[in-house]
């Protein structure tokens, strides 16, 4: 049975409103993903690997997850016009169904690669590629009329953000900031100034820590929540933690006890989830719960963007998790934070939309989860 979209926005849609929920641009790259290694190859060596599957990696782990979220998404990239671009832009338009109009075809530039190789729950990752023959201002033009952005402030030209995210806030969308890791170990707090148009900014516990230059994931919650209308801290195994100025909250919801395998994109389906959440009006527990369980079903997976949940998959674990009894106060821990997917799921057509086909190990999605 083919999956069903679900849209979990359909009673706050208008007429004449966002052409789509979430615009995003970057760096499509090939991944390349190799599983159940027994050892990291050594010089001279060569190693069989149990499992292998290739996808679109890179910005496509973040628009795959909100797509399969039911957000109407927009993706910005360039392509090349090999095979392996061939395949991405298929998966990504014909299996994903997401919106490639801002996206380019490129001769003679090819595809960004990345191999990556699962070792006793960790990996090693090698990547090749070029910058795109184009920057974002000439690739993308006029940006849809969104809901919402995600941008990562490391790609603000100093300090200034790139012309699509700056029309983008014009238009009324929302701006989702995310970063990356700093390779330098630096961490520049000018950076902190590019969060002029942002609504949201939502870095790991590390991250937040340093470029506030505070002592706790706490103390950095509250220097975060002094420069954007939604501040959210992600801390591991110990949860996420959150303010939001727009409706007076701040919550803190710990995280699920999963077995982790690989936590490649967990990110990406995190910040997807907490983009619904925010467009749904969901209450900051529930966005923050809800983000923490979408990234929980993702890590148990290999794969990256094979790996990001649908609709499906939280209903089958929802299932489960309610027909368990209460006996510890975990398990009812559970069934109280999760209680408003009671109010979604019978909304949900019987065949909503799964993880892809291809994910590797098919370990169960509600193993251990709850």
């Amino acid at each position: 049975m083919p999956n069903v979209r679900f849209d979990p926005l359909a009673a706050l849609r208008t007429p004449g409103g966002p052409e789509v929920d979430l615009f995003v641009h970057g760096t499509v790259f090939l991944d390349i993903i190799f599983t159940g290694l027994a050892r990291t190859p050594q010089p001279g060596t060569e190693e069989w690997a149990d499992g292998m599957a290739s996808c679109p990696g890179g910005i496509a782990n973040l628009a795959i997850a909100a797509r399969r979220l039911g957000l109407r998404t927009a993706l910005a990239a360039a392509f090349s016009d090999d095979d392996y671009g061939d395949f991405c832009w298929r998966t990504l338009e014909d299996g994903e169904h997401i919106d490639l109009s801002h996206s380019r075809r490129f001769v003679d530039w090819h595809s960004p690669v990345t191999v990556s190789m699962s070792v006793d729950r960790d990996r090693t990752m090698v990547t090749h590629g070029h910058p795109a023959p184009v920057a974002s201002t000439e690739l993308i033009g006029e940006p849809p009329r969104s809901a919402a952005v995600m941008i990562d402030l490391a790609e603000h030209e100093e300090g200034a953000a790139p012309a699509w995210v700056t029309r983008s806030h014009e238009q009324g969308a929302l701006v989702f900031a995310d970063v990356g890791w700093d390779a330098t170990e630096t961490w520049d707090r000018s950076v902190l100034s590019r969060l002029s148009t942002a609504h949201a900014f939502f870095p790991n516990a590390v991250e937040a820590m340093a470029y506030t230059r505070t002592r706790t994931a706490q103390e950095a919650l509250y220097a975060i929540a002094d420069r954007v209308p939604l501040a959210v801290v992600t801390n591991g195994a110990d949860g996420a933690l959150a303010i939001d100025a727009t409706t007076g909250e701040e919550a803190m919801v710990p995280a699920l006890r999963v077995d982790a395998l690989d936590p490649t994109g967990a990110g990406d389906v995190f910040g997807a989830a907490l983009v619904l959440g925010t467009l749904a009006r969901w209450p900051l527990a529930d966005r923050l719960g809800f983000a923490g369980l979408c990234s929980a079903l993702a890590i148990q997976q290999f794969g990256g963007s094979l790996a990001a949940p649908g609709w499906g998959d939280i209903a089958d674990w929802w299932r489960v998790a309610r027909t368990k009894v209460s006996s510890t106060a975990y398990e009812a821990s559970i069934a109280r934070r999760y209680g408003f997917l009671d109010a979604i799921m019978p909304t949900l057509p019987e065949s909503a939309c799964r993880r892809a086909t291809a994910t590797i190990a098919r370990r169960a999605d509600v193993e251990g989860l709850a």
